[in-house]
């Protein structure tokens, strides 16, 4: 008790305010449930003790520390914030008042006699209390509470893990990973690679004076010819062509179907959205064909993922089973005597590397359409230009022997793909990377898309550049579960909301890093339902255990 205290006659007062009091007999009801309930030590830091001591003593109560005499307000806070430090540092009973007294000493000259008021009542049968004692009996009350905690985090990751099964947080787990992406280091250029560009200026061209699409027989008959000259591995042409070579350019029917490095695209039919699809080149061999189908996740056609393989309609007009990315990518790997084959569970497999194809529920998928075909997370090269992905030059630049100096060491023994770029002819396509602020900006073309994924391939196998990898969805479960425990955990031990809030801001802060690091490395966490699990339970937590009014341990 501190406030105002005194004896009157031989019974001792304690004062609630200026007008109530109430002697000890009137407290006798309480005092004794609170021994009953294994109360050890009652202190009075108020006036005038010596009455409340004696009817105390028939209470037997074990020890009771109060003042002599009336006590300066000073005087009693002082002792009090002595004689608690000392005795919760493990020192005894009477050697934390002694020292406490000590101390008044030097408040004598103010106060005098200050260290003679305190004085320990004690009832001789009873053992001195010690701080520690008390701590180990407190210690099993927070089983209760950990038992709280773990099946709070267990329901709450089995709701995230719900909730995410149903597929409510794929868009905003997306954006997430695009963030992440757009934050990761950049890289070089893959050396490997060089894109012949066809932009709006290309379509003035007089060899484009009868143009079908955006390259006409006679602008593509002249670029394979100036391209041969530098040898290189292969050559990709991205653009469809679904009409047979003129007459006028045989040249290119002989490039079409002798040479061997040579390999085109079409489109394989869609039920849903493009029942027909788009037939390849007439003159083309089936086994120089790619598939250029993309997979989009239906916001902004955003491109996330690659096919690998597809099972095309029978009514399909293009037959292709594998993409023009990895046709382009085995070819040049075939000319380093590098082989490939399929494992067992029917993943590709190129040396050591096993390209895992993504599952109906993986990452932040969920009920992912698989069926259609083979798929992989593309692992972009990061980017903040086209240059950044890889070398390039314009179709003018070629047909007119206009190449720099410095990009004609890029078309040796290079994969060279030829694409539009001209914004007129729509082959834009969003990523995870933006360029710029304007819509067309945020985009890439195809055929820069077509290269981003046949870099990933080669960069796996020859650089041992990480896939994008997911954890399985039990190891997922556990992740989320290890944050939601955390939350919890954090919320049972920090009583200030401050200081809970502050922690909770520097473990989101954590998580985020340890989601960026991992992805550096290839490895796609779940970022969003940790952070979900993290913030629910320790919610959860702390309204527990208010609406119970359990005294949480002491935090800070």
């Amino acid at each position: 008790f501190a406030g105002h205290s005194e004896t009157d006659g031989e019974t001792g007062r304690i004062y609630i305010n200026q007008f109530d009091s109430l002697s000890v007999n009137e407290l006798k009801y309480g005092l004794k449930k609170a021994i009953a309930g294994g109360l050890q030590l009652a202190i009075f830091n108020s006036c005038d003790g010596l009455g409340l001591a004696r009817e105390l003593s028939d209470l037997q109560i074990p020890e009771v520390v109060l003042m002599r005499e009336p006590v300066p307000d000073r005087v009693a806070q002082e002792f009090l914030k002595n004689f608690l430090k000392a005795f919760s540092l493990g020192k005894s009973l009477y050697l934390s008042v002694r020292e406490a007294r000590e101390r008044l000493q030097g408040w004598e000259s103010e106060f005098p006699c200050a260290s003679w008021l305190p004085v320990i009542y004690q009832n001789p049968s009873a053992k001195p209390p010690l701080w520690q004692e008390w701590l180990k009996r407190d210690r099993p009350k927070n089983k209760p509470r950990l038992r709280n905690v773990l099946l709070s985090s267990l329901a709450v990751t089995a709701g995230v893990m719900g909730v995410r099964f149903l597929g409510m947080l794929q868009g905003v787990e997306l954006q997430a990973y695009d963030r992440l992406m757009q934050l990761r280091p950049e890289e070089k250029p893959d050396p490997r690679l060089l894109v012949v560009t066809v932009n709006e200026r290309d379509f003035q061209l007089p060899e484009q004076k009868d143009r079908k699409g955006s390259l006409s027989d006679l602008a593509l008959e002249r670029l394979l010819q100036k391209l041969d000259k530098f040898k290189p591995r292969a050559i990709g042409l991205d653009i469809y062509r679904d009409f047979p070579v003129g007459e006028n350019t045989p040249a290119l029917t002989t490039q079409m179907r002798q040479n061997n490095s040579f390999y085109a695209v079409c489109k394989v039919s869609d039920p849903e959205f493009d029942p027909d699809g788009v037939q390849p080149p007439p003159e083309m061999p089936r086994n120089r064909l790619g598939f250029s189908d993309l997979v989009d996740d239906g916001d902004s056609n955003t491109i996330r993922r690659q096919y690998i393989h597809l099972d095309p309609p029978l009514t399909s007009r293009c037959g292709a089973k594998y993409a023009f990315s990895l046709k382009l990518a085995l070819h040049y790997l075939d000319t380093k005597g590098i082989e490939s084959n399929v494992t067992s569970e029917g993943n590709l497999q190129i040396r050591n590397v096993i390209f895992q194809r993504l599952q109906p529920h993986s990452g932040a998928y969920q009920s992912l359409d698989t069926s259609r075909g083979y798929q992989l997370m593309i692992n972009y090269r990061p980017f903040r230009s086209l240059e950044d992905i890889a070398p390039q030059v314009t179709l003018e630049q070629v047909l007119k022997d206009r190449i720099p100096p410095d990009r004609v060491k890029d078309l040796q023994g290079r994969i060279v793909l030829i694409g539009p770029t001209a914004p007129s002819f729509g082959d834009y396509w969003s990523t995870p990377y933006n360029m710029g602020q304007q819509p067309l900006k945020k985009q890439i073309p195809g055929v820069f898309l077509q290269a981003q994924m046949v870099s990933q391939i080669l960069s796996a196998v020859l650089d041992g550049r990480s896939l994008i990898w997911v954890m399985p969805v039990w190891g997922e479960a556990l992740w989320i579960l290890a944050w939601a425990m955390l939350g919890g955990l954090l919320a049972l031990r920090l009583r200030s909301p401050l200081y809970l809030g502050i922690t909770l801001s520097a473990a989101l802060v954590i998580l985020y890093g340890i989601c960026f690091g991992i992805l550096t490395k290839g490895g796609w966490l779940p970022l969003v339902p940790s952070a979900l699990a993290l913030a629910a339970t320790s919610g959860i937590v702390v309204i527990s255990v208010r609406s119970r009014s359990i005294a949480l341990p002491e935090g800070i």
